[in-house]
């Protein structure tokens, strides 16, 4: 069986020319998206396994759950899809709306995850939970109160691993 994981370019200066293990040269990111999808490959990290987040800092790729593979990008985008009808902006407001002080990320998907009954590992619960309170956030109806916990970039890419929000109603005395 042919390993067909996908090199990003090399350097700027050569142009946006991918390769394969395979020995095949892609021209772009959308050729080198469609050899990994015709291969099996994720089309994310191009069956790496890793995502770069900034230049200089790599991670387990989210896509594909670290593996590397299409079947399971598309297992997590169909468990992602889910998520989205699952769990609710009314689910999340209803969890913050009993607590009084701060809570962090991952208090708030516990909570989701156990009022809804979902097993872990089951559905994105985190992410999806994150996005919701993000929304909120715009909205103004809670603030974040915690600092990042790495500046990946100067002040313009930070990185939060567990976040703490307040609602906006309890930080008035």
């Amino acid at each position: 069986m042919t390993k067909h994981t996908i090199s990003p370019p090399a350097a700027a200066i050569l142009g946006d020319v991918h390769t394969c293990d395979c020995g095949a040269r892609l021209d772009g990111r959308m050729a080198a998206e469609l050899h990994a999808a015709e291969n099996g490959q994720c089309t994310a990290c191009l069956g790496s396994a890793e995502e770069q987040v900034v230049p200089g800092l790599t991670r387990r790729c989210t896509a594909c759950a670290a593996t590397g593979r299409r079947r399971e990008q598309i297992t997590w985008q169909l468990a992602h899809a889910e998520a989205e009808q699952v769990i609710t902006m009314s689910v999340v407001r209803g969890v913050v709306a009993e607590l009084d002080g701060p809570f962090h990320l991952s208090e708030i998907a516990d909570l989701v995850r156990a009022g809804l009954g979902l097993p872990l590992g089951r559905l994105p619960v985190g992410p999806r939970v994150r996005d919701l309170l993000l929304m909120m956030q715009s909205a103004g109806e809670i603030t974040m109160v915690s600092a990042p916990d790495e500046l990946l970039d100067g002040t313009d890419v930070v990185l939060y691993r567990d976040p703490q929000w307040q609602r906006v109603a309890t930080l008035t005395p």
